[in-house]
């Protein structure tokens, strides 16, 4: 760190394209810019700071990803040319005036401390690591027992990462055996759930995803084969939403209970696949899932499985429901029906993932699905 004409600046903090990495901070308030250079070192932002005179020139103000004012310095920057990502920095919770003074400075938010630091932080940290559009999160539950819901969200993710797309596997439920074996990286390197049991806060994104096994071109966080059946609601809601700062595709493999770390899981979902096999008993369990997860997850939608009533891995009585009376019947929209394939348990000895078998029913039709909900146009929920 070197400081030159009133300016503190930092080694590497400007981006490969030129940009600034950091934010740029203006104040002269000796007390506010340590809070402000306290929150920066937490959220992995290296700051450029003005605290004299104001921005020097256009060039400053314009290529820094995020500006924070403080109210101290708000007659400097009066004159400054207007541009997104200006943040109105102070501390008295009894000044309606400082509302007034944003407006004059063309802020898009005004932030109190110590009140707001929690959203400083993930402000800060999402310019850090470059945010764009958050990942499109696809959660993937079964109707009943057996349905293929974890083949189903194996095949998703399998297609998305095949088609290009930075995609992410996430495997919510603890007692389903683990999403690793099912592709078949059980020994592969890379960190599961019990690692980020004690996750609070923020998690890096791009951390999360190095530190994840890779599979199938893909990233999967899974469940090891140890005694942890649970991860506390904060880590959940921390590691989903670290997931989703990457971009691209999440898919969650989500139980059919409800408690509060799925219902943390369902929060950051933009839309969901209930898997139900087109039998009567199934149909009438996946009402109850629905109910359930239909408190929480704002988006759900049918998928109805097997074709003949079972499950896509076979399991199952015949039915006699059409595709269209399932989705009737649980008053929900239908995705569509996807065939049962004979062949996938005997493709999954062989080494080859649910999906990966480009030209089979299961793989074609999460292409389609892909197609259907492209991921640019969709993604952005509640992270």
């Amino acid at each position: 760190m070197e400081i030159v004409g009133g300016v503190i600046s930092h080694d590497g903090a400007v981006a490969p394209d030129g940009r600034q990495s950091g934010p740029l901070i203006v104040t002269e308030d000796v007390e506010l810019l340590d809070d402000l250079l306290r929150l920066c070192a937490a959220a992995g932002a290296r700051p450029e700071v003005h605290h004299g005179g104001g921005p020097k020139g256009r060039e400053g103000w314009d290529a820094a990803p995020l500006v924070l004012v403080g109210d101290d310095a708000v007659d400097r920057v009066r004159g400054a040319a207007r541009r997104r990502g200006v943040v109105l920095v102070g501390r008295d919770q009894d000044d309606s005036g400082v509302w007034q003074r944003a407006v004059e400075i063309g802020a898009d938010h005004v932030l109190l401390l110590p009140d707001g630091e929690q959203w400083l932080v993930d402000r800060i940290a999402d310019v850090a690591e470059g945010v764009g559009r958050p990942a499109l999160t696809v959660g993937v539950i079964g109707g009943r027992g057996g349905a293929g819901a974890s083949t189903l969200a194996c095949a998703l993710a399998v297609t998305a990462a095949r088609a290009g797309q930075r995609t992410m596997l996430v495997d919510a439920d603890p007692l389903g055996g683990g999403l690793d074996v099912l592709l078949g990286g059980e020994t592969a390197d890379g960190l599961r759930w019990p690692a980020f049991a004690a996750s609070r806060g923020r998690v890096g994104g791009g951390a999360l995803e190095e530190s994840l096994p890779e599979l199938h071109a893909l990233r999967v966080l899974s469940w090891d084969r140890g005694d942890m059946v649970a991860v506390a609601p904060e880590a959940v809601r921390a590691v989903l939403a670290a997931a989703r700062r990457r971009g691209g595709v999440v898919v969650v493999d989500l139980p059919r209970r409800v408690d509060e770390a799925v219902a943390e899981a369902l929060d950051q979902v933009d839309l969901g696949l209930l898997v139900v096999p087109a039998e009567l008993r199934a149909v009438a369990g996946a009402r109850r899932v629905a109910s359930a997860a239909g408190m929480v997850l704002r988006d759900l939608r049918v998928v109805v499985a097997g074709g003949a009533g079972a499950g896509l891995g076979g399991h199952g009585a015949p039915g006699g429901f059409e595709a269209e009376e399932v989705a009737r019947l649980l008053g929900l929209p239908l995705v569509g029906e996807v065939p049962w394939e004979p062949s996938l348990l005997a493709a999954q000895c062989g080494g080859v993932p649910p999906g990966g078998a480009a030209r089979g029913p299961l793989a074609r039709f999460c292409a389609a699905f892909w197609d259907r909900v492209p991921v640019d146009s969709t993604a952005g929920g509640g992270a």
